[in-house]
């Protein structure tokens, strides 16, 4: 099977009560749809697609487009808000790889939440279409793990490096990563920092955090060119195509 039992485990009862705080950061969602859509193509799956802010987006730029979403709550908002599309199906349960091959995979910051992804992401590459691709988003340097990143299940934050780690049971064309939101990074550093030395702050991250987030959403734009100033050495998060 294509998604193993665990995997659904992992999600089934995720509520995403951060989803909205990030889905109503306009311009970072503008950034992610700037890198995504140049690589989609044909029929796309999305795992992990939360309220599906980037499916809203994305799907002018391919032909179809599957939502696995095993979390059930939002499964069930994913359902109502695409309930007119056509193009948009959304899927739930496990299915089988064996029949039907697709020509990408989507997955915006959800390997970070499977301990071990090697077994899915060999999964999905064998699920491929001939020179189809999967796409990954992940957050970026260990160091910056943090409180939330617990809060919200992440178990690990990634460097490119480490990312070859989980490739070893594929033998991909292609692999080009390249690290974004360099303001993110340093914003993520001092809040780390804060987590470290103050209790209080530690205790008490979520306060304000609608602010937190408006003040990283208007920096995303300066954040663009310093990415391309630095050749994407350094950022926030971390973006993986693996081209088959």
């Amino acid at each position: 099977m294509m998604y193993k039992s665990w995997i659904m485990s992992n999600f089934f009862n995720y509520d995403g009560w951060e989803l909205n705080f990030f889905d109503n950061a306009k311009n970072y969602r503008e950034y992610q749809i700037d890198i995504i859509k140049k690589e989609l193509k044909g029929t796309v799956v999305e795992i992990g697609p939360g309220n599906g802010s980037l499916c809203e987006k994305y799907n002018t730029y391919c032909d179809n487009v599957v939502l696995f979403e095993p979390s059930k709550n939002l499964f069930k908002n994913l359902e109502t808000k695409f309930q007119s599309n056509e193009k948009i199906k959304i899927n739930n349960s496990e299915f089988s790889s064996s029949n039907k091959k697709f020509d990408c995979f989507l997955l915006m910051d959800v390997i970070e939440h499977i301990e071990n992804p090697q077994t899915l992401i060999k999964s999905l590459y064998d699920s491929l279409n001939e020179n189809g691709k999967i796409l990954i988003n992940v957050p970026a340097f260990q160091h910056l793990y943090s409180k939330f990143d617990e809060d919200v299940g992440h178990f690990k934050r990634y460097t490119k490096s480490s990312f070859v780690k989980e490739l070893l049971l594929i033998k991909p064309k292609k692999v080009k990563m390249f690290y974004y939101d360099f303001l993110g990074y340093f914003l993520s550093l001092v809040s780390q920092l804060l987590f470290l030395v103050s209790k209080k702050y530690k205790k008490n991250y979520k306060k304000d955090f609608k602010s937190k987030i408006k003040l990283w959403n208007y920096l995303i734009p300066i954040s663009k060119i310093l990415d391309r100033c630095a050749i994407n050495s350094l950022g926030k998060s971390l973006f993986i195509i693996i081209n088959k």
